[in-house]
């Protein structure tokens, strides 16, 4: 033990001289996180709500979606994409197919997440919108959705940090993310533990802030609610 170097653990010297490249393949890690998990917002609610749908044939399409999404690994769907298909003739740039596969295999995740929310509010609040002659898409906007959301929150934030921790995999596809850019240190320098360290207190920071947000965002949400 005496002979040993706390540089073969983290080398300081390499990490700072890393710090720039990799922290430039950050906002790419930024960029595509932000962009996936507001596309799966959007898309995850339509699924939601097809999923709730009166219509055989749309719950049975929406469950099929979500059970697909959620029971096919995130980086055979960005294979499927990517490696895939151009075999049909559908080319995707790398940036492209990272955030089109990470926005539907998280979708899944957001559509259970909001129709639950949505089934969590009281049914007389649509007995209340009826009386007032809404339509469905009134008391979706004007009453559920902004109960729902405050319910939905906590768990949506997981997902994003998920999102955030799932950007790593586009470095299989060649998108010049963080961790694909660490890879390219460590075949240079040879400090493999020392950048994938680095890289994983980058995530864990990245992580932290959405944590930060989440509270503020709950308190904001929950300050109307009665005790």
């Amino acid at each position: 033990m005496s002979d040993f170097k706390w540089e073969y653990l983290f080398n300081v010297e390499v990490a700072l001289n890393s710090l720039p490249f990799i922290l430039e393949g950050a906002w790419y890690t930024i960029y595509i996180a932000l962009v996936s998990m507001a596309i799966a917002l959007v898309l995850g609610l339509f699924v939601a709500l097809a999923r709730m749908n009166k219509f055989f044939f749309t719950r049975t399409i929406a469950r099929i979606f979500i059970s697909f999404m959620r029971g096919t690994p995130l980086l055979v769907i960005l294979f499927i994409l990517y490696f895939g298909l151009p075999m049909v003739g559908i080319e995707l740039k790398p940036l492209s197919a990272a955030i089109l596969g990470i926005s539907l295999h998280f979708s899944a995740y957001c559509a259970e997440i909001i129709r639950s929310a949505i089934s969590s509010v009281s049914h007389g609040q649509w007995e209340a919108a009826e009386t007032l002659r809404m339509s469905y898409w009134q008391t979706m906007r004007r009453i559920i959705l902004p109960q729902a959301t405050r319910i939905a929150l906590p768990p949506l934030s997981s997902v994003f940090m998920d999102i955030i921790k799932g950007t790593s995999l586009a470095m299989v596809i060649t998108v010049s993310e963080m961790f694909y850019r660490a890879k390219v240190v460590v075949g240079q320098t040879y400090e493999s533990l020392t950048l994938y360290i680095l890289v994983a207190l980058i995530y864990w920071g990245l992580c932290t802030v959405v944590t930060i947000l989440q509270d503020y965002l709950e308190k904001k949400a929950n300050r109307y609610v009665s005790a």
